[in-house]
């Protein structure tokens, strides 16, 4: 007991300083270290590999859309860039440049990109010629850059990875479906396998992509009662088109513009499911992305037959598709015991002399604590059952969570008190002006974060200036 003591308590609370914790988590779970540039980040194996399982099982759904991988220039020109102005002037600020190739100076500046509309349009225009090319649905799995001021971790650095779709389309009404397609697609994914549940819907005029016709987002509470956009579908109707010239013969032989859609998620997911589901010990990972989902711990390894019996039930884990670290490591059970809590394995599995006599081991569910015996026939199909236990647990207990912390507000007095001493969302009715989201923000410093497809209206004023009001807004504090 004295061990756990010692090495739990590295950990800062989230009671005392939720900031410190998470950097507590990530950095002692050898997550993630900072690189040597400010503002970047080295993914180590095991924050990669989460990242990869993301990957994996979020591209299969990409491919059920009709959506193929391709892969672009990391370097833009200049030139393409400045084609659309609104959309270079939101970039603006965090636009890293290259001007220099070895000791020359370069003919044109580079971009390193930000986000990839424009070199996009400019392989589109040259690749669509008439209505049977359409529609072309692209993705990229890559790097991007945006010079940040502020940087932590997954949830915003100035190199980070993520995927981005772009896709173009014949009709309004294919591109929008596409755009919707999308952030559902998002939305299930969080849910079901990231046991992250989200409120899904439009973003504000102001908080919209820049360049884009309307933004649509899943927006996730942390534990700390702040909203994180975790992933967001851009429906661009034809402005990047007419920029770009992308035109196609229609069937009935006249040329007309596409309708694009993009949309992304990155490593700020990773970010995102730690603060939604871990605690004081360290990580909770949801069995669907947790790099290892049972570790096998043999007890009183010198006893003959415990290494053997207990290999015996790492081979049949894994021969049920289960992902098993065996840890026959020269430390003590203690020891190995905190490790695996606080890198959030779902399951911890013990394996005595006195277990393998009995037919039985010891189970230890990394969601609730919980000890338990589970016989060693059959282990295997339990411990599948019990991983999808755990994991429609803990989206059960976010979602509770989130629940409990979304307060209807009717003035600005009752939204800054559930942003700031409720330490929730604000559900408030709003009229839509960008001088009342503006005033929220500077008397509360909560931002617009989303108009859920699920309104729930409460009232018909405006929760800042008490005229009519349009439409239900959730306002937050963010990261």
């Amino acid at each position: 007991m004295a061990k756990k003591q010692e090495f739990v308590k590295e950990i800062t609370s989230r009671e005392e300083n939720f900031s410190q914790w998470y950097t507590d988590v990530i950095l002692k779970t050898q997550m993630v270290d900072y690189g040597p540039v400010k503002g970047t980040m080295v993914i180590r194996p095991y924050g990669y590999r989460i990242w990869e399982l993301i990957q994996q099982q979020l591209d299969a759904r990409f491919k059920e859309c009709g959506v193929q991988n391709a892969y672009f220039p990391l370097l833009i020109p200049e030139s393409l860039l400045k084609k659309e102005a609104e959309h270079v002037e939101g970039f603006a600020p965090e636009v890293a440049w290259v001007t220099k190739g070895g000791h020359e100076e370069l003919a044109e500046p580079l971009v390193v990109r930000p986000t990839s509309e424009t070199i996009f349009c400019d392989m589109f225009s040259k690749w669509v010629q008439s209505y049977r090319d359409l529609p072309m649905k692209l993705n990229q799995w890559c790097n991007v850059m945006r010079w940040e001021k502020s940087t932590r971790p997954f949830l915003r650095t100035s190199e980070f990875l993520w995927q981005e779709g772009h896709t173009i389309h014949s009709t309004q009404e294919e591109a929008l479906e596409m755009t919707m397609q999308m952030i559902g697609v998002y939305g299930k994914f969080a849910e079901e396998v990231l046991a992250m549940p989200v409120i899904i819907g439009q973003k504000s005029d102001k908080e919209r992509f820049a360049g884009a016709v309307a933004t649509y987002s899943m927006e996730a509470m942390m534990q700390d009662g702040q909203a994180l956009q975790a992933g967001t579908s851009h429906n661009l109707g034809q402005h990047f088109a007419k920029v770009f010239d992308i035109k196609f013969l229609g069937k009935d032989g006249v040329q007309e513009y596409v309708h694009q859609t993009s949309w992304g998620v990155s490593t700020r997911l990773i970010g995102g499911l730690i603060m939604t589901h871990s605690d004081d010990r360290g990580l909770v990972l949801p069995p669907r992305v947790a790099p290892i989902q049972a570790v096998v711990l043999p007890i009183a390894m010198h006893k003959e037959g415990v290494i053997e019996g207990a290999e015996k039930i790492v081979e049949s884990l894994k021969a049920a598709g289960i992902r098993t670290e065996f840890d026959t490591r020269d430390q003590s059970a203690g020891w190995k015991f905190n490790e695996w809590e606080m890198k959030g394995v779902p399951v911890r599995i013990e394996v005595g002399p006195r277990d393998l006599e009995a037919g039985q081991v010891t189970i230890m569910r990394r969601d609730t604590l919980e000890k338990s015996v589970l016989p060693i026939e059959g282990l295997a199909e339990a411990i599948v059952d019990l991983l999808d236990d755990v994991q429609e647990g803990l989206l059960c207990k976010a979602r509770g969570y989130r629940d409990e912390r979304i307060f209807e507000a009717n003035d600005l007095d009752e939204l800054r008190e559930a942003v700031e001493d409720k330490h929730g969302f604000a559900s408030t009715m709003w009229c839509g002006s960008r001088e009342c989201e503006d005033l929220i923000k500077e008397k509360t410093g909560a931002t617009s974060r989303v108009m859920p497809f699920e309104q729930k209206c409460h009232g018909d004023k405006c929760v800042c200036c008490g005229k009519p009001a349009t439409v239900n807004m959730l306002f937050a504090r963010s990261y």
